[in-house]
């Protein structure tokens, strides 16, 4: 009787399989019309039966604790009640069919909402799409093989509960196409900031890249991502430890006191650097200022200080309101009433560098105030290094290894039919461009396969114009960098999106993602609906050479070209030499020449090539033409 005991307590004890199904499968999903959507999960029941209201649509055998019922395709609408019986019920409610899209990328596909909602109030606190939804893909990273489904994540809807947490890009997107196509949008946002193309792409396509297989597959033994991020963050935590203790502005009076005297600071211009950084710089500087407010207002204060390189914490009379860890993020702190003072005012920031030119960026806002009334905090600070050190150790960025990202969130949504896919990547891969077309085309075919879908339409955001404009001609990784961009969209049913005119020079996430969605819009309009939109801008379709003129054609320009902006220093020209002249330039309809006194015979043009070009050529749809490269024919 004992074993009797003994053997059902070891069956009681033995993992159960619970009935799960996929994910993406979940409350409030939009899935795919007009195509059969696979029901999928595991069990440890022999038989699941799926119901989609109260009809009966399949019933599956588990194997292997696996089972699939086939979905039969379905118009748009909805809502549906989705039920899965097994070993247990499950309901999935608010099922919707209408079209989705995945989203992937780096850093400006995963902003979100809250990070525009400054340049677009309205748009965040009137969102009212609750058939706008979407799936934010969890972001995890697998090196040893694929995963199937998600750990996490669930559906949420474009409204004031969730829109601040939504892909801007995405969102534009969607709210165009759910407004045009009266259907409800479903996206699947599997991005991640930093991230390199590799890292989204499956060990097949890398067998070119030998040093990105090995690097990948380093991190497929989880011993040595357990030692890397032990041994690294302990340096990390070290360094940071130590800064603190070396941090003057933290001893026995600290910086941010407001009685503190800063006479003998030095001053600074804000937005600027600190002197001498240019060279690098890591440690800990302050500044301080001095504010005066008539009244103590009713309501709590903004304090915007645009961004700082690296990282930051602000104090309002000896309160701290706010810290950023990074440079990127624009900097919002609130200060409450009761931080606040009738008069003297002193606002204190310490800032962090990790070791490169630091301090505040130019043309940001850089305020104390709020939507009525703002004190400029533009101007003249006061302020004092507290610390220097080595540079921060260095951080090995594992989830952005190659495969890590198309393993755990690109592969489980592959069994899913999708729309067209929405690629917005190339920050990280702008530093090495000359294999980025390769692995782009390589890439869209890939998954064109995995999705069974092989005339599935990729859209192609290209970089945008970001850094200083140079008086000169010059070469760029990032101009080359978008000219593989474009040089993938040999394959049919790609689309370029130019962004050249809608970025910021000093920020690499810029703001207008409204711009971005809607001409993405465009492109799925004709690409995936079929309309006769325009959604190209004009592009080079013909290059002559007559002495030391050349005449350029373009397609996409029937109702003639258009300059938004003096075109002086967009064209540049070359010879024989390959010493480029900016050229002077001659609208006519769909032509342009071009000529400089210099260069007798050009060989080579160039148009919008650099960091942050000048870039005026439109059509008369106001779409932008793409920069480009080309070689005359002799």
């Amino acid at each position: 009787m004992r074993y009797g005991y003994l053997l059902l307590a070891l069956l009681i004890s033995l993992p159960t399989q619970a009935l799960t199904i996929h994910r993406l499968i979940s409350d409030g999903a939009v899935l795919q019309r007009h195509q059969a959507i696979p029901i999928t999960g595991t069990t440890d029941a022999t038989t699941v039966k799926v119901w989609l209201n109260d009809t009966l649509i399949g019933e599956a055998t588990a194997a292997n604790q696996q089972w699939s019922v086939s979905l039969p395709a379905q118009t748009a609408g909805g809502p549906y009640t989705l039920k899965v019986e097994a070993e247990e019920t499950q309901v999935i409610r608010d099922l919707y069919f209408g079209d989705v899209y995945l989203t992937s990328g780096q850093s400006n596909m995963e902003l979100p909402m809250a990070r525009v909602e400054e340049a677009y109030p309205d748009d965040v606190k009137d969102a009212d799409y609750p058939l706008i939804r979407e799936f934010t893909v969890p972001d995890e990273y697998r090196f040893d093989g694929e995963n199937l489904d998600y750990s996490s994540g669930q559906w949420l809807s474009a409204t004031p509960a969730h829109i601040a947490k939504l892909s801007a890009v995405a969102h534009y997107f969607a709210r165009e196409l759910h407004l045009s196509e009266g259907v409800p949008i479903g996206i699947v946002n599997a991005s991640l900031g930093g991230s390199p193309i590799e890292a989204w792409m499956a060990k097949t396509l890398l067998t070119d890249y030998p040093d990105d297989i090995a690097a990948g597959e380093y991190f497929a033994n989880p011993q040595n991502i357990q030692t890397t991020q032990q041994t690294e963050q302990a340096a990390q935590q070290a360094w940071y430890q130590a800064l603190h203790e070396l941090d003057k502005g933290l001893k026995d009076t600290p910086w941010f006191t407001p009685s503190l005297d800063d006479k003998d600071w030095q001053t600074l211009t804000v937005p600027g650097n600190l002197p001498g950084s240019e060279s690098g710089f890591a440690g800990v500087w302050w500044l301080r200022k001095h504010v005066f407010l008539a009244e103590v207002p009713d309501a709590p204060l903004t304090l915007r200080l645009g961004r700082i390189v690296d990282a930051d914490e602000a104090y309002v009379n000896g309160q701290r309101v706010g810290n950023t860890t990074y440079q990127y993020p624009p900097r919002r702190y609130t200060v409450p009433v009761s931080a606040l003072r009738k008069g003297d005012n002193v606002i204190a920031i310490r800032v962090v560098s990790n070791g490169g030119s630091t301090g505040f960026v130019p043309d940001k806002m850089y305020f104390l105030g709020n939507d009525q009334a703002r004190i400029s905090l533009a101007g003249d600070w006061q302020y004092k290094v507290a610390a220097t050190t080595d540079n921060t150790p260095s951080t090995t960025f594992i989830r952005w290894k190659p495969m890590g990202l198309f393993n755990a969130m690109i592969a489980p949504a592959t069994q899913f039919p999708i729309s067209g896919v929405l690629w917005y990547q190339g920050e990280s891969n702008a530093s090495r461009p000359e294999d980025y077309r390769d692995k782009l085309t390589s890439m869209m075919t890939h998954w064109r396969a995995r999705w069974q879908q092989p005339d599935l339409p990729f859209f192609i955001v290209q970089l945008t114009n970001f850094m200083e404009r140079h008086d000169k001609p010059t070469d760029s990784s990032w101009a080359r960098l978008r000219d593989q961009q474009y040089k993938s969209t040999e394959l049919d049913n790609t689309a370029l999106i130019v962004t050249i005119d809608i970025g910021e020079w000093n920020d690499i996430h810029p703001v207008n993602k409204k711009a971005v969605g809607q001409r993405l819009a465009l492109a799925a309009q004709h690409l995936v609906y079929k309309h006769p939109v325009t959604y190209r801008g004009p592009e080079v379709s013909g290059i002559t050479r007559n002495g030391n003129t050349l005449t350029l054609t373009f397609a996409h320009a029937d109702d003639g070209l258009h300059a938004n902006t003096s075109l002086r220093k967009s064209f540049a020209i070359a010879g024989q030499d390959g010493r480029f002249h900016w050229a002077n330039v001659q609208l006519s309809g769909n032509k342009i020449t071009l000529q400089h006194p210099d260069v007798v015979s050009p060989t080579t043009v160039r148009y919008a090539w650099g960091d942050n070009p000048a870039a005026g050529l439109y059509n008369r749809a106001g779409l932008p033409a793409p920069p480009f490269e080309r070689t005359v024919s002799p």
